[in-house]
């Protein structure tokens, strides 16, 4: 089992009086006790127009965490695939490759958010085809020689070779929950990502359809099964709650927020209680037993990220928990 942690977002909770360099300082300097923790992964996330100030640049952010680190997995988890011009996006990846050495990983999905797509003037009815086009434009774009892709989105002509070309080829693959995500990604990605709304049940469930499909159609390779999980290490399952819990939430009530469309002051208890069932803290050894059902039930060859970034708790708090999990809890799994 791999382990990574991010998601960086880069949020500002509003009683949070520092100026938004200092939200980005934190971000590398995390970065770089992710690195030297020895944890698998570190990742980005990717929304717009938030008055909060989460984090839309993904491939600046990836740039100056390649430079930050040396050994890690850097990574989008998860890029708006609609939102970008796929060409563009296939260069500053590459960019992103190169200066990391080749330690990118490329996290794809369609999104959901109304405004995002009014504002980039891309209509929301065509993200699933922009976003499986986007794949094929990134694998042309890579690849030896030429683009050899006439892409409907973009007016370029096929014999153009795209430069610059990666160090290695970047591991693509795609999010979402529902049946049509996961067997898009089963087909034309090189993994999936399990959002973290899902239970251990629901997960393997979706990974038994992605081997069926891959198998029913031939498709053979590496394909890594991504788990996103919200957690914290502490001294005990208590104290772990009371640290991420806040900022745990207040990223919740944004999602829902956006998910809802309209403003969202406090989750329900019932909310806030099945949260808390679906994360994952408390000490390190309790932390490697939950982790150890996922390994257990997929495979030990799984890639957990364990999102332990939570705006507003503190920057001491969290680089402490990413420098337990890569001696307490790495060590363990």
């Amino acid at each position: 089992m791999d382990l990574g942690t991010g998601l960086f977002t880069c949020q500002r909770r509003p009683d949070d009086d520092r100026p938004r360099e200092a939200v980005y300082d934190e971000m590398l300097s995390l970065g770089e006790v992710i690195d030297d923790a020895g944890l698998d992964s570190a990742w980005v996330s990717e929304h717009h127009f938030a008055d909060d100030g989460y984090l839309s640049g993904t491939m600046p952010a990836l740039g100056a965490l390649a430079s930050a680190t040396d050994d890690v997995t850097v990574g989008t988890c998860i890029a708006l695939a609609p939102l970008y011009d796929a060409v563009r996006l296939a260069e500053d990846a590459a960019t992103v490759d190169l200066l990391s050495g080749g330690r990118l990983a490329v996290g794809l999905s369609i999104g959901y958010r109304d405004t995002e797509f009014e504002n980039f003037g891309v209509p929301k009815a065509e993200r699933t085809a922009r976003t499986e086009e986007a794949v094929d434009v990134l694998r042309g774009a890579w690849s030896e020689g030429p683009l050899g892709v006439d892409p409907e989105f973009h007016a370029i002509d096929p014999e153009t070779t795209v430069t610059p070309k990666p160090a290695d080829d970047p591991p693509i693959f795609l999010g979402g929950a529902a049946k049509p995500a996961v067997r898009r990604a089963a087909r034309i990605g090189d993994g999936w990502c399990a959002p973290s709304s899902l239970s251990l049940d629901g997960v393997q469930k979706r990974v038994e359809d992605i081997r069926r499909v891959r198998d029913e159609e031939g498709l053979d390779g590496d394909f890594q099964v991504y788990v996103i999980k919200h957690g914290f290490v502490g001294d005990s399952r208590e104290g772990a709650w009371e640290t991420m819990r806040e900022g745990y939430f207040y990223l919740q009530r944004r999602y829902a927020e956006w998910y809802e469309g309209e403003p969202v002051d406090e989750l329900s208890e019932d909310r806030r209680a099945e949260l808390k069932r679906g994360a994952v803290f408390g000490t390190p050894n309790e932390v490697v037993a939950e982790l150890a059902e996922y390994g257990e039930a997929l495979g030990d060859d799984i890639h957990v990220i364990l999102r332990t970034y939570y705006p507003g708790i503190g920057t001491d708090a969290m680089a402490e928990c990413i420098r337990r999990l890569g001696d307490e809890v790495v060590p363990q799994l």
